[in-house]
């Protein structure tokens, strides 16, 4: 009889003591019991493991005991017309289909789950990637079934992995629904609603690719059903969630349903990457942290069609960070085999924090290309914002790094020289262009503005960028973070539009996670002050308006309230005032005060000056964000918010405060009108 003698020590995650006890399973996941092998063991805390394999298989490894272990939950008596996918309790896979090795030859025994951590078992097995413990990987594919019910039901446990350890429907070659683990091996109980796929066909895969801590997956008791043991947790339509704003992006979810999604879910957005206008369509790319580049495409700002993401990182956990786009129109990159197919370039960097990579596209940012000789450039750190620059018929590229951006050049995009003219003082995710002084064309100015809105205005002559002011801030709210301005719209109407990341927002229990400012049109002003950069609401905002009440020339006597009786939750105000020194006018949205004095204004921070006494204002209100403008832009204040109430109302303090125009436009949902 065939004897071998395996030394291995246990490793280093939760649940050590269990290793002993589960390598049955590993080696089974490792296909070694195909030679019919026993195993005796011994384990102690401190000793390594000393193991015997002979060539028989002992009955308790691919045939359950007849008692029920505690682990084991009854399956739950299935309502008439159920149709059982799989309850893996054979000893083989019946005709699914295993690749890599994490799977092993067939299901893990319920009589065993215990010692692989397994709880929540539904009948006598379950499928795990865990039997040979993380490291390996693989797939296993069920056969082709035609869907006949509402739902599929399934207990899943394991990592939670997005594409990583997962258990995927594929229907007509797509992965339509996804499921992974919470980090946490007992099984729980998750459906789909699959009614829309009802009469296709489809089948099953479960995936590991991930040899980390928490590289597994479980998955039993597959059925279709039109009662399963637990809904799915999303009830309400795409776009119309409670606390979804109606009119600034959010991502959504495609495949996952999951509420509460987290820095790398389906769902998740922050960064603003690669904004860039091309060929009538406005870009929109955004960070899933890391993870990949979010993509939406507009024709006015306003209506958004979001694609399914633009590209991910290159492998699990390499990293896809910020950046930006350009359109290579002249094809210098050479990525393109027709010059009138302009490559769409993509640059960003990997989580390493100092290769730059590139993707591009040739069909208008619809499929990706990474480029086969990646990385371009190797300089620490991250966030390239590359450029155009005429005069000098040069790519410009900012580059975050230590506290400061560094300038390099390129003729090609694909070779870059450091022009060692840093820029100190500067933090993250820049943006960089040029803006006419009150409108003359014939007096540009150069604006850089950091990951964290703080802006200073000078001169660049293609290699240096000088500072002619210090750093002001071009929002004052407590959400404005990673802000970028469209690119290459001197294409289209030449306007500067930014929008940023209003970081910080919280939606409970939403299949989303974050929200996108509203676009702002850029432009430069001379104040008693000097320059300042200034933004208001682009001018599409107009074609949600729906209904409008007004009011002229209401005088509001301290301790008097004006209620607007406005309702509904999605608002453009526009109002005129006049505030005495010493007087307080509070606007009171949704519950949230909007604090505003002679010089001031206030939205969840302290008081942001004026260069003068405040006459104008401007207001966004969605429904879970407020955006205000002061004195047609100078300064503005971005807030995310939870309502605490309903309703509009004004009161002064103080002293009398007059209020020459008031107006209040109700607004469409810009996803309702898609």
């Amino acid at each position: 009889m065939m004897q071998t003698h395996l030394i291995m020590e246990t490793r280093g995650r939760s649940n050590l003591d269990k290793y002993g006890k589960h390598l049955y399973f590993g080696l089974l996941g490792l296909g070694l019991l195909t030679l019919g092998v026993t195993l005796a063991f011994t384990h102690t805390a401190t000793a390594p493991i000393a193991l015997k394999i002979n060539r028989h298989v002992p009955s308790s490894i691919v045939k359950a005991k007849k008692h029920t272990p505690a682990n084991i939950v009854s399956a739950t008596k299935r309502p008439n017309g159920d149709i059982v996918i799989e309850d893996f309790n054979n000893a083989g896979w019946d005709g699914w289909v295993a690749t890599g090795t994490a799977f092993g030859i067939g299901p893990a025994n319920a009589m065993h789950a215990p010692d692989l951590g397994i709880q929540g078992v539904r009948g006598n097995g379950v499928a795990s990637s865990e039997v040979a413990h993380d490291p390996p990987v693989g797939t296993l594919s069920s056969p082709v079934f035609t869907v006949k019910r509402h739902y599929i039901s399934f207990v899943i446990s394991g990592g939670d992995y997005e594409h990583g350890t997962c258990l995927d429907l594929i229907v007509d070659g797509n992965v339509v629904c996804s499921a992974t683990g919470v980090n946490n091996d007992t099984l729980m109980p998750v459906s789909w609603d699959v009614t829309r796929f009802l009469g296709k066909s489809a089948r099953l895969q479960m995936v590991d690719e991930v040899t980390g801590d928490w590289g597994h997956i479980n998955v039993g008791h597959i059925i279709q059903t039109d009662k399963p043991e637990r809904l799915p947790v999303i009830t309400q339509p795409l776009y119309d969630e409670t606390f979804r704003p109606q009119f600034h992006f959010t991502a959504r979810e495609w495949t996952e349903q999951r509420l509460n999604p987290g820095t790398r879910d389906e769902g998740w957005c922050n960064d603003l990457n690669g904004l860039v206008y091309y060929d009538g369509e406005y870009h929109l790319f955004a960070q899933r942290w890391n993870r990949g580049w979010i993509h939406a495409v507009s024709r006015d700002l306003i209506h958004w069609t979001e694609l399914q993401p633009a590209f991910y990182e290159e492998s699990f956990e390499s990293g896809a960070q910020s950046g930006n786009c350009v359109i290579d129109y002249a094809n210098t990159s050479g990525l393109s085999p027709n010059k009138a197919t302009p490559p769409m370039v993509a640059f960003w960097a990997r989580g390493d924090q100092k290769s730059i990579c590139l993707t591009y596209s040739l069909d208008h940012g619809r499929t990706w290309q990474y480029y086969a000789h990646n990385p371009v450039l190797v300089h620490p750190e991250r966030d390239p914002m590359v450029f155009w620059y005429k005069p000098t018929q040069r790519w410009v590229m900012m580059m975050y790094g230590n506290n400061q951006y560094y300038i390099l050049t390129s003729t090609n995009l694909l070779e870059w020289k450091d022009e060692n003219n840093p820029i100190p003082n500067s933090f993250e995710c820049p943006d960089f262009f040029q803006l006419p002084l009150d409108g003359d064309k014939n007096n540009l100015k150069w604006v850089l503005i950091r990951g964290n809105g703080k802006y200073s205005i000078g001169t660049f002559d293609g290699t240096k960028f000088t500072e002619e002011t210090p750093q002001y801030s071009s929002d004052g709210g407590p959400n404005f973070y990673a802000t970028q301005s469209w690119g290459n719209t001197e294409t289209g109407d030449g306007r500067r539009i930014q929008a940023a990341w209003m970081r910080g927002g919280v939606y409970p229990d939403m299949p989303f996670n974050q929200q996108v400012s509203f676009p702002c049109e850029l432009t430069l002003h001379t104040t008693t002050d000097g320059p300042r950069l200034f933004r208001l609401p682009i001018r599409e905002i107009a074609t949600l308006h729906k209904h409008l009440d007004t009011w002229t020339n209401p005088s509001l006597q301290p301790g008097r309230t004006l209620d607007l009786n406005e309702p509904g939750d999605l608002f453009h105000i526009k109002m005129k005032v006049n505030i005495p020194e010493g007087a307080t006018l509070t606007f009171n949205i949704r519950g949230i005060p909007l604090v505003l004095t002679h010089q001031a204004i206030a939205c969840k921070t302290g008081p942001q000056a004026l260069s003068g006494p405040l006459t104008d204002l401007e207001i966004l209100v969605d429904r879970t964000s407020i955006e205000v403008f002061a004195n047609h832009g100078e300064v503005s204040s971005s807030a995310c918010f939870l309502p605490d109430s309903s309703g509009l109302s004004l009161e002064a303090t103080g002293d009398s405060v007059k209020i020459p125009s008031l107006s209040v436009f109700q607004l469409n949902s810009a996803w309702k009108q898609k």
